[in-house]
């Protein structure tokens, strides 16, 4: 085999893991993308969850206030 043959060898081998790299980073790109919309998503639910659990709170704490208002009454 010569040194030609060699290089040409090594150069192919080398484009086929540059080849590689770049789906995989592609791969990660997209991943990425992918886990950055669902933190989002997730956010904005989690966000939603707190507002509905302070609602309830606040609706909870009212009906005892309004319960305790009756006992002072009776």
């Amino acid at each position: 085999m010569t040194q030609v043959d060699k290089e040409k060898l090594e150069l192919v081998a080398l484009e086929s893991r540059v080849d590689d790299l770049i789906k995989t980073i592609e791969s990660l790109a997209s991943e990425n993308e992918a886990l950055r919309n669902q933190q989002s998503s997730l956010s904005a639910e989690r966000a939603s969850l707190i507002e509905k659990t302070e609602q309830a709170r606040s609706r909870v704490e009212a009906m005892i206030a309004r319960l305790k208002a009756m006992e002072t009454r009776s």
